[in-house]
């Protein structure tokens, strides 16, 4: 019996792993092409794209084609960014540990539509400097109204992290803009933490901004001394609010341990 129930468990987690990976595959077309108007994610199908060739059914395998192929357009011989791997492998290992999470329920599929659309947010904002509306004003919707039937955050909560998670960074951007009179944080950022808040309700906001800031400030600061253009140096926020929300959902039940740890170490109970 137990023999029997560890081979069901090892082969969901397989099927989670290749649900992920095929996802990513899509998730890199998404990345491609909806920052560009004049494309579809539909059609035409995957295909080279120095070359234009359609590809096979055997060159679109996840992960595993871009091996054999070893990085490269099997009629061109032009290289294959290793972002199309990158994001399939990132969305097969998020899609295990949801399933190690929450195992087969609404809030698997819930929280794994929300790390696939995190995902594609940090690469398109990290190739356009751009957060598409069409991602996250539909994700502010979807946060909430799944928020009812979601064991995680009620819909107090989700409320309540729409209201604050963009009144927050808008807050931030106009006192950022009245001291230096530049933009230093754009609307798809305050946008897309306001989604973060629809997911992880209000409680998650404070430590996503602070990772998010804290990180985004090393790496700022790692740029500005790589490009040499001081206080003009820009580099995308997003994919710094999308890595604090999904490490905070991966990692919440640690972070709360040591949270109350810190309180009892400091004689609050």
């Amino acid at each position: 019996m137990i023999d029997g129930v560890c081979i069901m468990e090892s082969s969901l987690i397989v099927l989670a792993t290749v649900f992920g990976a095929i996802v990513g595959s899509f998730l890199n077309v998404v990345i491609l092409r909806l920052p560009k108007d004049d494309e579809s994610i539909v059609f035409p199908g995957s295909h080279c794209p120095t070359c234009q060739q359609p590809l096979h059914w055997y060159e679109n395998i996840p992960i595993i084609s871009y091996v054999v192929l070893r990085g490269k357009c099997r009629t061109c011989n032009a290289s294959i960014s290793l972002q199309y791997p990158l994001v399939e492998l990132s969305m097969a290992v998020l899609a295990v540990v949801l399933y190690l999470r929450f195992a087969l329920s609404f809030e698997f599929l819930f929280y794994f539509v929300f790390f696939a659309a995190l995902l594609v947010i940090i690469f398109i904002d990290i190739h356009h400097q751009i957060i598409p509306d069409r991602i996250s004003l539909p994700g502010i919707i979807i946060g909430f109204t799944g928020s009812f039937c979601n064991d995680l955050v009620t819909w107090q909560q989700s409320a309540l992290g729409i209201v604050l998670g963009g009144g927050v960074l808008y807050a931030v951007a106009y006192a950022y803009y009245a001291v230096t009179k530049r933009e230093g944080m754009g609307g798809g950022d305050i946008k897309l933490l306001a989604m973060i808040g629809a997911f992880l309700g209000w409680q998650s906001l404070l430590y996503v901004v602070f990772s998010s800031s804290l990180v985004g400030s090393v790496v700022g600061v790692a740029a500005m001394f790589k490009q040499r253009k001081g206080g003009q140096t820009r580099i995308p926020y997003g994919p710094f609010l999308a890595l604090g929300a999904i490490s905070y959902l991966v990692f919440s039940r640690q972070l709360f341990q040591l949270w109350h740890l810190y309180l009892q170490a400091n004689g609050v109970r």
